[in-house]
């Protein structure tokens, strides 16, 4: 089954997509937001023809484990994808995904100006790898 996740910013937002299997991750799109209606159809037209089983949105908490004011725009932002699409929405902990996408553009040797950019579906994808691999630990586990 694939999967689709949504790294949810107040510019934009990152979209990366599994591969049939459910075992890798990769970047899809990075779509500018316009307004919480217009970005729910967009990504659950995204999802569909992708064939996308799943959608796992990123939510980010605060020290106390308590939704930050981007988790909550997040949340917010799922409530209404939940109304554009009959595809099941889970939320899923984006802690430190940015910090990892830029770690790994670094690692891959992007130059300064290169690293300058969005990383926004590159966060998505550290997203969705993280969730990709809990289930598979999880699966393992039982």
């Amino acid at each position: 089954m694939r999967i689709l996740a949504v790294d949810h910013g107040s510019k934009r937002i990152g979209l990366a997509i599994s591969d049939p299997t459910g075992m890798i991750a990769n970047p899809l799109a990075v779509i500018p937001h316009t307004s919480r209606i217009l970005d729910a159809a967009t990504v659950a037209e995204l999802a569909a023809s992708h064939e996308a089983g799943m959608i796992i949105v990123g939510q980010s908490f605060d020290e106390s484990g308590q939704p930050n004011l981007s988790g909550r725009r997040s949340a917010r932002f799922a409530a209404i994808l939940r109304t554009q699409t009959s595809i099941p929405i889970v939320m899923w902990d984006e802690d430190f995904s940015t910090q990892s996408a830029r770690s790994a553009r670094i690692a891959m040797g992007a130059s300064r100006r290169k690293r300058s950019g969005h990383l926004d579906d590159l966060a998505a994808t550290v997203l969705l790898q993280s969730y990709l691999d809990a289930q598979s630990q999880q699966g393992e586990n039982n």
